[in-house]
């Protein structure tokens, strides 16, 4: 399979990299190692690289009701741990911060007069617009921020527009979000009606037609500003995105929402929450291949194109999976997968108490720590092997299901290649044989006791622990392997991931 993104220039790279894989029983691993592996697979990196990586494309998703809870409530003092935790996934960067999911529709700008619209659960205040532009001023952040859709009140959602944009500053607001996951109205949002009946956001007959007039109707009513969508959850829908595109020509960001699991789905599918699925190649290869088509649509336009929400497992994510080390690797190959079919950038979801929060954070003493969970190791390594600017070479060739390898350009002619062995059991000995010999490489690992575990990861050697106060690693422990004879050999533990860098350049900071 030949792996190449569909839009960009390419540039001359003197890089070829050529895979050879065997494999061994991981308590024979440190004895086979210097061994010739089992002849299987190989891949081949040609001397030609596609277009960058964009600054922020590392990005986060909090719900509205998330912000302070993870800032803290004084303006003056945000939370450092949570500032430091994000600028490690876009250093140097400006940090995409999308505020949104469930709760762009359950939240209002409260007027003077008027009752709260049904659905409505969070109220934005005065201290919160602080909190948040507190918040994006220390990050230098861009917001996408959710208006309220589902209560079809153009007037009101204006009004919430307004403040938005006024209380957080238009310079950190990226563009403006309206309503989230429209697709399902017809089932959610839900709350009691007048008569106390359960009631959804829509009638059953709800349609994509009905949406764009609908969304087109708030779309005049608010603020001049960039506006996001179609936000939507579903490929349904969104196949129809030349449709919305051309009934919101003043879209300048397009959005779409991905959770390869999903807590609805039934024992036995290929989407229902285990460790096994969600290392699938559903999961991160067809993940990906779905969103390539509305991408392509999108860049057509000029237009570009985030997934911003996505984790592992829809409606807060799956104990036992989605807080496990296999989250942490099935992130870092699905990052490079949205990459390869051109996304410009992603927001991982998150909130207080969800299964796949990356992190959870607790104030006590006048002092914020932090405990880290694996997903958010899987995201640093991807912000270290593809900083903003670097290029992804296309492979040819399969590793099979188990191991996959990426690899980065960067300005700077630093080559970055990443090995993840999916395998929960085997051990694998790579032969890399890049072009040119004799340079030294260095190798940093991403390492957990096995798939399941929730606890005992390390990157680099190093963990935030169990409550870090700073949100930073130490310096990470690496090694060298010398090229010289014109190949690296490695060993790839079961679980786990390694990063070789070759060249002069520096790993991202962390």
């Amino acid at each position: 399979m030949k792996r190449s993104r569909g839009r960009g220039h390419r540039v001359t790279a003197a890089v070829a990299i050529v895979l050879v894989l065997g494999s061994v029983a991981w308590e024979d691993a440190g004895e086979s190692r210097g061994a010739p592996p089992v002849p299987g697979f190989s891949l081949t990196a040609p001397a030609s690289a596609d277009a960058s990586i964009r600054a922020g494309f590392v990005g986060l998703s909090f719900e509205f009701p998330a912000v302070r809870a993870y800032t803290g409530p004084d303006a003056a003092a945000i939370n450092p741990v949570l500032v430091q935790l994000i600028r490690n996934l876009a250093p140097r960067q400006s940090p995409s911060l999308r505020i949104g999911g469930n709760s762009s529709d359950r939240t209002w700008w409260p007027v003077r007069g008027v009752m709260p619209p049904a659905g409505v659960s969070y109220r934005l205040t005065a201290a919160w617009l602080r909190t948040t532009r507190a918040l994006a001023r220390d990050l230098g952040a861009r917001l996408v921020l959710g208006v309220n859709l589902a209560i079809n009140r153009p007037a009101l959602a204006a009004t919430e527009a307004r403040a938005l944009l006024t209380g957080i500053g238009r310079s950190s607001v990226a563009a403006l979000e309206i309503g989230n996951e429209p697709d399902v109205y017809s089932h959610f949002p839900r709350h009691p009606d007048a008569s106390g009946h359960i009631v959804s956001a829509r009638p059953p007959t709800y349609d994509l037609g009905i949406f764009l007039r609908q969304v087109s109707h708030v779309g005049q009513a608010l603020p001049q500003a960039t506006v996001a969508g179609p936000a939507f959850g579903n490929v349904a829908w969104m196949s129809g995105l030349r449709r919305s595109l051309a009934a919101e020509p003043g879209l300048g960001l397009v959005t779409f929402h991905r959770y390869p699991l999903s807590c609805f789905a039934r024992r036995g599918s290929s989407q229902y929450p285990t460790i096994v699925n969600l290392l699938s190649h559903h999961a991160s290869v067809g993940l990906a291949d779905s969103v390539a088509p509305f991408v392509a649509v999108a860049h057509s336009r000029g237009l570009r194109f985030r997934v911003d929400e996505i984790n592992s497992v829809a409606c807060g994510g799956t104990r036992g999976v989605s807080n496990t080390f296999a989250s942490a690797l099935w992130m870092l190959d699905t990052l490079f997968e949205l990459a390869r079919v051109g996304v410009d950038g992603v927001n991982v979801h998150t909130l207080p108490g969800a299964r796949y929060q990356p992190f959870a954070f607790n104030h006590r003493g006048g002092h914020w720590t932090a405990r880290v969970y694996p997903e958010y190791y899987g995201l640093l390594m991807f912000a270290q092997a593809a900083p903003p600017g670097s290029r992804l070479l296309p492979l040819v060739g399969s590793a099979g299901r188990e191991v996959k390898l990426w690899a980065t350009l960067a300005a700077n002619r630093t080559v970055r290649v990443v090995l993840i062995n999916q395998g929960g059991s085997a051990a694998r000995i790579a032969l890399l044989r890049p072009a040119g010999t004799g340079r030294v490489a260095t190798v940093e690992r991403l390492v957990a006791p096995n798939l399941a575990a929730t606890h005992g990861v390390t990157l680099g050697g190093q963990s935030f622990g169990t409550a870090t106060q700073t949100g930073r690693l130490g310096k990470p422990k690496t090694t060298t392997v010398d090229g010289s004879s014109g190949r690296y050999e490695l060993t790839l533990p079961p679980s786990s991931a390694i990063l070789l860098t070759l060249g002069n350049g520096r790993q991202a900071s962390s």
